[in-house]
C-alpha cells in the first residue's frame, strides 16, 4: 500500500522481506518499527498489533491525521492547487499543531508534489525541498486513505527514537528496522532525506540497542547497506544479501550487492 513517497522505503524489496519474517500469526506480541517511513513492510505483514515509531514528528502526524480524519484529510489534500506557486506557498505555511488533518494534508501534498519524494529540513527543522511537478504514477484516492485508517485502528504511533522504541520490546515481539543507510561517497547526506541525522554512531547505539533485545528474546530483522564498516556492527548474525540490478537473487554477498537483511533467528524457529 504506497500511500507516501519515501526514500528507501522497502516496496521494491517486500519479495526479499517478506518470506523471511514470522507470519502475522506468528507474531504473538506486537510488530514493532522504529523507522516506519512509508510503512511498506507493516502494510504488506497486516500483523494484528503495532506498534510504528520515527523520529520525524511530520510523519507521524501524517500517520495520525488519516487515521483519525481520512475524509477531512482527503478534502483538504484535494484543494490544494497543484501549481508551482501554490506548493511554495503551502510549504510556507505554519501549522498549528492542534489543527491535525491540515498538518497531515499538507504533508501528503508535499510529499506527492515536492522533488523525488524527498524529506528534507533546513537548521529551523522546516521542510525545505523544492517543487517536483505532478506524477500520475502517484495518484492516490479517498480509497486508499480510508484503507490506510483503517488498518492503523489500533496501532500505537509514537515519535521517538529507535533506542527507545527499541527498548521497549519484550519477548513475543517482532522488530522489524530500516534505519538510514550509509550514504557513499558521492551521495549527499542521510540528513537531506530525512528528519534529523543518522551517522555511524546511530548504527553503534541501534546494534546495542538490538543486541539488549536479543538478550531478552525478542526476534529482529534490519535491513542496511552492504558497506562494510556497517556490516562489521553486526557480525555474527545471518546475513543475507540483496544483489544490485535486475535477477536479483538473494544469499550470495558479492561486491555488487547493495543491501542485506539482517536477523537474529532461525527460520525453522518461526
Amino acid at each position: 500500500m504506497n500511500f507516501i513517497r519515501y526514500p528507501g522505503g522497502k516496496q521494491r524489496l517486500l519479495n526479499y522481506i517478506i518470506p523471511l519474517l514470522p507470519s502475522r500469526e506468528q507474531i504473538k506480541g506486537r510488530f514493532i518499527e522504529p523507522f516506519v517511513g512509508s510503512g511498506a513492510v507493516f502494510f504488506a505483514l497486516n500483523p494484528k498489533c503495532a506498534l510504528l515509531a520515527d523520529i520525524n514528528p511530520e510523519l507521524i502526524d501524517l500517520y495520525r491525521g488519516i487515521r483519525h480524519s481520512p475524509s477531512k484529510v482527503w478534502e483538504i489534500y484535494k484543494s490544494f492547487p497543484k501549481t508551482k506557486k501554490a506548493y511554495y506557498e503551502i510549504r510556507a505555511i505554519k501549522v498549528n499543531r492542534k489543527d491535525l488533518a491540515f498538518k497531515a494534508a499538507r504533508t501528503l501534498y508535499l510529499n506527492r508534489t515536492c522533488f523525488k519524494g524527498m524529506w528534507r529540513h533546513n537548521s529551523n527543522g522546516e521542510f525545505n525541498v523544492g517543487y517536483g511537478g505532478q506524477d500520475r504514477r502517484w495518484v492516490i484516492s479517498l480509497e486508499t486513505l480510508k484503507e490506510v485508517s483503517n488498518r492503523l485502528k489500533h496501532v500505537v504511533l509514537k515519535c521517538s527514537d529507535c533506542e527507545q522504541t527499541i527498548n521497549e520490546s519484550k519477548e513475543g515481539d517482532f522488530i522489524f528496522a530500516d534505519p538510514p543507510y550509509r550514504p557513499g561517497e558521492r551521495e549527499l547526506f542521510n540528513s537531506h532525506y530525512i528528519y534529523g541525522k543518522f551517522c555511524f554512531s546511530g548504527y553503534q547505539r541501534l546494534a546495542e540497542a538490538l543486541k539488549k533485545a536479543s538478550n531478552r528474546n525478542v526476534k529482529w530483522m534490519l535491513t542496511i547497506s552492504s558497506h562494510p564498516d556497517i556490516l562489521s556492527i553486526f557480525y555474527g548474525y545471518k546475513i543475507v544479501p540483496i544483489p544490485k540490478g535486475t535477477g536479483r537473487k538473494l544469499g550470495i554477498l558479492t561486491n555488487n550487492s547493495g543491501e542485506v537483511i539482517v536477523f537474529n533467528y532461525n527460520m525453522e524457529e518461526i
